[in-house]
C-alpha cells in the first residue's frame, strides 16, 4: 500500500486533526478525501463525504424488529447503534466496518508481519555484511522457508478476515 503525505501549517494540522476525531481518525479521512478526489467508484457520492460532527437518527421498530436487530448486532460483537450505524456507512459506500474483534485480529496480523520483516531485515543486513568483509553467506534454508510459510499464513489470516468482513456487510 503507498503512503502520501504532505507538511501542513501545526494549526492546521490540529483543525484535521479535531475534524477526524469523529471520522474514523486522520488516516481514515484522509483516505476518502483522495478516493473523492480522484473519484475510483469505492467513495460515496458527490458530496457525501462525512464532515463534522455525528447526528442523531431516530428510528421506530417493532419489538419483535429490535429483539432480532439486537441478536444480530450482538452475534457481530457490537450493540444496535454501532450496527445500524456500520450498515449505513457500508450502503452509503465508506470503508468496511469493523468490529473490536476484527479490529484486534487485523492488528495480530500487522505485528506478526512486523515480526517477521524484522526477522528478514536482520539476515539481509547480515548477509550484506559477511559479503562487505569477504566472508561466505551461509542462510539456512530452512529459515527462509519458515519466514516464508509464516509470511503465507498471516496473509491467509488477513484475507480471510477481510472477505468474512466484506461479504458479511455486502450481504446485508
Amino acid at each position: 500500500m503507498a503512503f502520501l503525505g504532505c507538511h501542513i501549517d501545526d494549526a492546521l494540522a490540529e483543525k484535521f486533526a479535531a475534524m477526524a476525531a469523529g471520522e474514523g481518525g486522520k488516516s481514515a479521512l484522509m483516505r476518502r478525501l483522495v478516493e473523492q478526489a480522484v473519484g475510483n467508484g469505492k467513495a460515496p457520492a458527490e458530496g457525501m463525504l462525512a464532515t463534522g460532527a455525528s447526528r442523531k437518527v431516530t428510528i421506530r421498530l417493532s419489538e419483535s424488529e429490535l429483539h432480532l436487530l439486537a441478536t444480530i448486532a450482538a452475534q457481530r460483537g457490537m450493540n444496535r447503534t454501532q450496527w445500524i450505524a456500520s450498515l449505513v456507512r457500508a450502503r452509503l459506500g465508506f470503508s468496511v466496518q469493523q468490529t473490536h474483534d476484527e479490529r484486534q485480529a487485523l492488528r495480530a496480523v500487522a505485528r506478526e508481519l512486523n515480526r517477521i520483516g524484522g526477522n528478514i531485515n536482520q539476515i539481509a543486513h547480515a548477509a550484506n555484511l559477511d559479503r562487505l568483509i569477504g566472508c561466505s553467506v551461509k542462510i539456512e534454508a530452512e529459515a527462509i522457508r519458515e519466514a516464508s510459510a509464516c509470511i503465507e499464513s498471516a496473509l491467509g489470516e488477513l484475507r480471510a478476515a477481510l472477505k468474512r468482513n466484506a461479504d458479511y456487510w455486502e450481504r446485508r
